[in-house]
């Protein structure tokens, strides 16, 4: 763990991730709200686990982009650029993001997030209930809502939290619920849950259970059912989620790398968030407890084929894949080292 506190928390990997992350070139990013930590995961030089961390104020959504990592947090969405260039390292880091920009949103919980094209986020406003982007002047700009919600409000009606990309714009969504009342979805997390067409506003799949992370990937709308446990992908033309794995834990944030998935688990919170929900029902038939863990599964098999689990904190929000980077850090804000850390644009 960097620095020379004491680490908040230990990260172990099962035996053959070492060996499988680096076989992807790549390396991964998760964060947590409960500890407010963005962790960056890579290899080093001796095949040994690097585990860089930094913290920020309720950390949520990631997103990446070439050498961008944008990051959602408290009030703030943040823009990281990479200072190194290929072949570059920095302390035997061959990887640094630095934080460049961050455009004060307010607290509107940002999910899930997306550059496009022309370098600018759209992103899940869950507190108020649509997808916007960042405007000029003011905290957002609201760009598409669900047909049930009749007004931008800062009430999260109906926990509007995923975002599957096709060609660049928003093509699919998740929420818990079709509710146009304030708090409205908690009661309907059981059964509730949807996926929506955005272009079409018509619902495609129904009666989920807290559906998150939805995401297109090769010919299939993969989405996590958190409610169930269940990782598995929504046949678009009848509606009907294919379960292709159970994972212990509260599943939410969800990326790809080959022929591999990466979902983030979590345990259950202090509230009443996850009780009556099949997860905990499973977990008693199998006599298992949840589990924090980033778990990787082969899309062909549903076998889950390595690990990290990581003890001292409870949850995981979103994971992502930083492709072509091995051990990878990032500046924040407590230290000098961002004082010091400046690149003139060439």
């Amino acid at each position: 763990m960097v620095g020379k506190k004491k680490p908040i928390c230990e990260i172990n990997s099962s035996r053959l991730f070492l060996a499988w992350l680096s076989s992807q070139n790549a390396s991964l990013a998760f964060t947590t709200y409960q500890a407010n930590k963005l962790f960056l995961i890579g290899t080093t030089h001796e095949n040994e686990l690097s585990v860089f961390e930094r913290t920020f104020t309720r950390c949520m959504g990631l997103a990446v982009k070439e050498n961008q990592l944008w990051m959602s947090n408290l009030y703030q969405l943040w823009r990281f650029e990479n200072f190194l260039d290929s072949g570059q390292l920095s302390d035997e880091y061959d990887a640094m993001y630095v934080p460049v920009s961050g455009h004060t949103t307010g607290d509107i919980d940002i999910h899930d997030i997306h550059i496009r094209d022309d370098g600018t986020p759209l992103f899940v406003n869950t507190r108020f209930n649509c997808l916007a982007t960042l405007g000029p002047r003011f905290s957002f700009k609201p760009v598409w809502k669900p047909p049930f919600i009749d007004r931008i409000a800062a009430e999260d009606r109906c926990h509007l939290n995923g975002m599957a990309i096709k060609n660049n714009v928003a093509r699919y969504v998740t929420c818990v619920a079709k509710s146009n009342l304030a708090e409205g979805w908690r009661d309907h997390r059981t059964a509730g849950g949807l996926v929506i067409d955005v272009e079409t506003s018509e619902t495609v799949a129904s009666g989920l259970s807290m559906p998150h992370s939805p995401r297109l990937y090769g010919d299939k709308l993969w989405i996590l059912q958190a409610g169930t446990g269940e990782f598995g992908y929504i046949d678009t033309d009848e509606g009907k989620f294919n379960p292709l794995c159970f994972l212990p834990g509260f599943a939410r944030g969800l990326s790809f790398i080959g022929d591999y998935a990466i979902v983030g688990l979590s345990k259950p919170r202090n509230n009443n968030t996850f009780n009556g929900l099949a997860l905990n029902e499973r977990l008693d038939r199998e006599g298992s407890e949840a589990k924090c863990a980033a778990y990787i599964i082969n899309l062909n098999t549903g076998d889950v084929e390595h690990m990290l689990e990581i003890e001292g904190i409870g949850e995981i929000y979103d994971v992502a894949v930083l492709p072509g980077i091995k051990r990878p850090k990032v500046l924040g804000f407590k230290t000098d080292e961002i004082r010091f850390t400046i690149r003139p644009e060439s």
